[in-house]
């Protein structure tokens, strides 16, 4: 071999292979413990319905309620006892013969650590004027007019992980019959989301039985979108024997891609 021709192949340009997986590698880990920190952010805000003024009570279509916020794991045993009931009544039906099990499931979920909740409370006697947010704290009215508040609904939800997207997952949206179909469920989600935005999540998520049309077709209004994550935009055969959807609605690029869309028929 000439000296020449031993040059040349010492120029010739090393495989980068190894290098460009070991940035991957690293890209990947900032991303993971970025998305890990801003979980841990929301999580350690002790009240997110604070940020938002206007929606600590709604009072339209005949009805007057203010909401508080709530940790799983410091729920008071009457409340407990309300949400387990209110669950009962609401979605014994959709979920037919899966109940029992359900039921023992959502218990446990409701009383986690990382539960987190809007409770809504009707104001009773008409004492509205005497409730309100001052400083930062509910400041509660201490006469007998107000003792009879009684709880009219709640959402439950969480800040997840889902597919590398950071998310608030709303695992119950529930109201009573008297509440219903009065613009409070729409209130309610519109303040989730905007807890999820200000809390730099790149999406809602929810699942919805699919025998519950009406909370399909509330969803739907609300546009929200059958997630690529769902049973049904996974395996069409697999969908098929499920009994629920998983929607989301998503706020940026990152998450529409990885939540919305599936293919390229999607994308078309």
């Amino acid at each position: 071999m000439s000296t020449a021709t031993a040059t040349a192949e010492n120029k010739k340009p090393r495989n980068s292979g190894g290098a460009e997986r070991k940035q991957r590698r690293k890209e990947i880990l900032e991303r993971k413990k970025a998305i890990e920190e801003l979980i841990r952010g929301a999580v350690a805000v002790k009240d997110h319905l604070v940020q938002f003024p206007a929606f600590h009570k709604y009072e339209r279509n005949g009805i007057s309620v203010y909401l508080e916020s709530a940790h799983g794991n410091q729920l008071p045993l009457p409340t407990k006892n309300y949400i387990q009931n209110l669950l009962k009544v609401n979605m014994e039906g959709p979920y037919g013969s899966e109940w029992p099990s359900e039921e023992k499931i959502k218990r446990r979920e409701m009383v986690a650590p990382e539960a987190r909740y809007i409770l809504v409370r009707q104001f009773a006697n008409d004492c509205i004027a005497k409730k309100s947010r001052k400083q930062n704290a509910v400041v509660e009215c201490t006469d007998g007019a107000c003792t009879g508040d009684h709880l009219l609904g709640f959402v439950h939800y969480r800040f997840v992980v889902e597919e590398d997207v950071p998310v608030v997952y709303v695992y119950e949206l529930q109201l009573e019959s008297t509440a219903q179909g009065k613009g409070l469920g729409k209130f309610l989600m519109q303040l989730i989301e905007l807890i999820a935005r200000k809390s730099q999540m790149g999406a809602v998520m929810l699942t919805v039985q699919k025998s519950n049309t009406e909370a399909m077709t509330f969803y739907n209004k609300l546009r929200y979108v059958i997630s690529s994550t769902s049973p049904s935009r996974v395996d069409l055969l697999i969908g098929i024997g499920k009994s629920y959807e998983i929607f989301c609605k998503t706020f940026e690029a990152e998450a529409k891609c990885k939540l919305e869309v599936r293919s390229m028929f999607d994308i078309a």
